[in-house]
């Protein structure tokens, strides 16, 4: 090996949501199990300068790193594979570089100089990978550039690229195209065009791929991978069948298999051995079921699943420790609204529990705003009368909170602020440094913080510990004016943070199980290490 860092570019052709980020983590998975010291970056080039400020159903999930980075949902898997945290400069975005570079400008760094794309831009672009590389001490920083090959806003990220190429050696770098091999049904074979024209895209701009990982419904055929290899010009055994896979965790072995350790290594100069039997014990744990566990998500994002795609993976993680194949039922919160005055709630609160009692779990994850509000609390309700083992994220547990104040303590005006500003009972209620904030982006309540369970409860049983420290995104908190008269009517606050200023958990010791926390334990679940509020959750549902 030289001394100069080494770089896998992933690169996108055809059509978003191919799976550039599990190619990109599963390469990553096989260079660290040969030993190597291994971390991944996410490109994004859209203007925003983080993903704190995008819709969920557009965008998907705001992953948050320790460091309170709002980050692009690759993030997540990349930490969950590499069973390692990152931090916020592992998301690169368009809207971070230019912004630093105008600031530069702007401070008279360049000297007089045209500010321009090129140079000014690609080599911003080149100082941070190159940064990241070398700060820590890796051996290979794989690289996943967003959107597709031809997309505009790609295009310096591209020409960046290119150039690390130029100036490092092709013994330093490797490029890794995924592309897609659709088959149509009136003809029933896998069609090379679309990878054809894609690659010829990227040559366009001056990049010649080693590496086509083909997103693919089945394994590509010897006939496919010939075509390929010919019209891509690229070895055959450079061509990588990247079909559907039971499991995420399962895509390592896959592309093991094919050779793709050999082939990196070979371009990059690395004396690769890896070591997969215990990774793959790992993602078999989530084939090997032996019985299935239905949970309902009640949620204002789940028209788009990847909205909630780490509390899925902690499910999942949970799920393989017990040997049970999870079922998750999405159902849009605005479902459980009772929706005009005529509606009987006795009646409407039946409806809800019969429709929920069918299921084995129940788990409200994050969100904000008004819509499907109410719908959150009825599901509450009807965790809570019913004896269905419950776990509210965030969002979840403020509005239990809103839940057991109106039904139990008979605070019938009780809500958040967030809900109802003028509300006369508000036990959720802004954080007070966040009143005088204007702006949105980066200044939620972020990251890791610090959070101390009392001995004698349910957390600390579930976690083992006095001192926790979780991740967190919110603007709201529970109003500890109402603490004394929730507890008295038996839902218990059994964890703080902030030296007792902000309370981080509730539950209820008479239910089965009935848990909920302000942070967002999801974002630490790793396979085969489920997050242990997931872990004692989904244990709640088998027994």
């Amino acid at each position: 090996m030289s001394n100069s860092p080494k770089f896998i570019f992933v690169t996108g052709g055809v059509m978003s949501g191919l799976g550039k980020g599990i190619v990109t983590s599963s390469i990553a998975k096989l260079l660290q199990v040969c030993g190597l010291r291994v971390s991944c970056v996410k490109i994004d080039p859209y203007l925003n300068f983080d993903a704190g400020t995008m819709n969920p159903l557009t965008h998907g999930e705001v992953f948050v790193t320790d460091d309170g980075g709002e980050c692009d949902m690759d993030i997540g898997n990349y930490e969950r594979f590499l069973n390692t945290s990152l931090s916020s400069r592992h998301n690169l975005t368009a809207g971070r570089i230019f912004s630093n570079v105008l600031k530069l400008e702007r401070e008279g760094k360049y000297l007089g100089q045209c500010v321009q794309i090129i140079p000014h831009i690609t080599d911003a672009i080149k100082y941070e990978l190159r940064n990241i590389s070398r700060n820590e001490k890796l051996d290979v920083l794989v690289v996943e550039c967003g959107g597709t090959v031809g997309d505009i806003e790609s295009l310096p990220f591209l020409e960046a690229l290119r150039q690390i190429e130029l100036e490092d050696g092709s013994s330093n770098t490797c490029f890794v195209h995924v592309t897609l091999a659709p088959v149509l049904d009136a003809v029933g074979e896998q069609k090379t065009k679309p990878t054809q024209h894609s690659v010829q895209e990227l040559r366009r701009i001056g990049i010649q791929p080693n590496i086509l990982a083909v997103r693919c419904k089945t394994p590509l055929t010897k006939e496919t991978i010939r075509k390929i290899s010919l019209f891509a010009s690229i070895p055959t055994d450079c061509v990588m069948s990247s079909h559907d896979a039971a499991s995420i965790y399962s895509v390592p072995e896959m592309l093991f298999k094919q050779g793709i350790v050999n082939v990196i290594s070979r371009n990059l100069d690395l004396k690769a051995k890896p070591k997969i039997t215990k990774w793959n014990k790992i993602a078999n744990s989530f084939l090997d079921t032996n019985g299935i566990v239905k949970i309902a998500i009640v949620g204002k994002y789940v028209d788009l699943k990847d909205s909630y795609v780490s509390v899925v993976q902690a499910l999942l993680h949970a799920g393989a420790k017990f040997g049970k194949e999870i079922i998750i039922e999405w159902i849009d919160s605005e479902r459980f609204e009772i929706k005009s005055q005529n509606d009987s709630e006795k009646e409407s609160g039946k409806l809800i529990a019969d429709q929920l009692k069918q299921f084995s779990g129940i788990l409200v994850p994050g969100g904000f705003g008004s819509r499907g509000s109410e719908g959150i609390i009825n599901t509450c309700q009807a965790a809570r009368s019913n004896n269905i083992p419950f776990l509210g994220i965030c969002f979840g547990f403020q509005l239990a909170i809103v839940e057991f104040a109106r039904n139990v303590c008979e605070i019938k005006s009780a809500s958040s602020t967030e809900l109802d500003p003028e509300t006369k009972n508000p036990v959720v209620l802004y954080m007070p440094e966040q009143l005088d904030i204007k702006v949105l982006g980066g200044t939620m309540r972020l990251g890791l913080h610090d959070i101390f369970l009392k001995p004698d409860s349910n957390a600390f049983q579930i976690y083992g510990r006095k001192k926790i420290q979780k991740r967190h995104r919110h603007r709201y908190e529970f109003n500890q004016d109402y603490l004394d008269l929730l507890e008295k009517r038996g839902m218990k606050f059994t964890g703080s943070s902030d030296d007792g200023r902000r309370i981080e958990v509730l539950e209820i010791p008479t239910h089965r199980f009935y848990f909920a926390i302000q942070f967002h334990g999801e974002f630490q679940s790793r396979p085969g290490l489920p997050e242990p509020a997931f872990e004692s959750f989904v244990k709640a549902c088998i027994t």
